[in-house]
């Protein structure tokens, strides 16, 4: 028997996301849902073909238009979110720039804070200006303020919490406040918080975008995204999303939910070791700063303890000095921790960074090294003990 849609929305969400879009005697009893990689899918009749032509049909008519592949997924991440639609696209970036391209049009003016993923800010800056929408950026923490920089077109206040490399926590309710007395449209990137550290949509966001290719997928093999909105944006994403043919296929679909089964045991791991290893961080002697609004010497502190009920394993230090020499040697010694771009998955990263070109409305004045970590599922112990031999390699050659 497979649980229904009203019953699994009463219970908790480890329940959920075990049996959410599954229905295992559709498909010939199979546990998990088969991978459907189809363009045309036929109709028996041609009375039943002009049925599928109809704007309200809710059956299959051609990959592009949904799969059992991707009703499971998208209707189990709706559940999670308490969504009234999501739409799955094929990367984390599309996931966030459908909305711009679905609510905006010329003239129109979108809010964005300074601490944005990069290559969203690369969007505005060039696909949006081409397109005569105007972007501002804003300071992060500006919480009720935000109502100085609303003009009469504006439509969209695009945030992040945390924001990107730098993890800035935002009020997002009171922004949302703010920005719905003027009619905008709140929109989060919730990759870090994803729906069980953050409930986006019941703090006051009209649409929430994840990089399923994080957390969601958890392995590093799959590049996907999803946006869950609310009833006030309705169906405008999805009637934007399909026409331009941004469909994932059935093995992203197969990837993504099996992912989502054990969502909630590895991001909670990875939230726990990933405090663990930053409150370690937070008092050696190498490191100059942390930046982890989990941990109670952080800024944002009180708006995560708030507004937040986990934490992803990704955050940033701050070291004394940007030296090259040093952070080669720190780096390339690392035994568990790889060099590269994402995060989310079972392994363990490390990423140097530079945020000052990245900003516009803020200054980033550290003159120290950034580096963002990810902890995966490695043993705390073992990555504490992989940084304290890299941070003396730093040590012995920058301070």
């Amino acid at each position: 028997m497979s649980a229904s849609n009203k019953s699994l929305k009463q219970k908790k969400v480890s329940t959920q996301l075990s049996h959410a879009g599954r229905d295992p005697f559709n498909h010939a009893g199979a546990v998990n849902i088969p991978a459907f990689n189809c363009s045309t899918i036929l109709q028996e009749t041609y009375a039943d073909f002009q049925e599928a032509r109809k704007p309200d049909f809710k059956g299959y008519r051609y990959g592009t238009m949904g799969t059992p592949s991707s009703n499971a997924f998208e209707e189990a991440v709706a559940m999670l979110y308490g969504a009234s639609d999501v739409i799955a696209t094929t990367s984390g970036l599309a996931a966030v720039t459908h909305p711009f391209l679905a609510l905006l049009s010329a003239g129109d003016h979108v809010l964005v804070t300074d601490s944005v993923y990069t290559p969203c800010r690369k969007f505005c800056d060039g696909f949006l200006s081409r397109f005569g929408v105007e972007t501002t950026y804003y300071d992060p923490m500006i919480g009720q303020d935000i109502e100085k920089l609303i003009k009469p077109n504006t439509k969209i206040v695009w945030t992040e919490a945390p924001g990107s490399l730098t993890f800035e926590m935002q009020d997002i309710p009171a922004i949302a406040e703010v920005a719905h007395a003027h009619d905008c449209y709140v929109g989060i990137d919730n990759t870090w918080g994803t729906p069980l550290g953050f409930d986006a949509l019941n703090k006051g966001c009209d649409f929430a975008v994840e990089a399923v290719t994080k957390y969601i997928g958890g392995h590093s093999d799959l590049l996907m995204g999803v946006i869950a909105v609310n009833e006030r944006v309705g169906s405008s994403l999805r009637d934007n999303a399909k026409p331009v043919g941004d469909t994932p296929n059935g093995d992203m679909f197969t990837l993504a939910n099996r992912g989502l089964r054990t969502l909630k045991l590895r991001y909670e791991q990875s939230g726990k070791s990933g405090i663990e290893v930053a409150s370690w961080l937070n008092e050696h002697k190498v490191v100059k700063s942390v930046l982890h609004p989990a941990l109670p010497s952080d800024p944002g502190y009180d708006l995560w303890k708030r507004d937040f009920t986990g934490a992803a394993g990704l955050f940033s230090i701050v070291l004394p000095k940007r030296d090259d020499a040093a952070l080669g040697a720190m780096l390339d010694g690392l035994e568990f921790f790889g060099i590269g771009a994402s995060w989310g998955g079972y392994e363990s990263l490390v990423r140097p960074d530079d945020p000052a070109p990245l900003r516009s409305a803020t200054e980033w004045a550290e003159e120290g090294a950034l580096i963002r970590l990810y902890v995966g599922l490695e043993d705390p112990e073992d990555l504490m003990a992989d940084l304290d031999a890299g941070l003396e390699r730093y040590r012995k050659i920058a301070l």
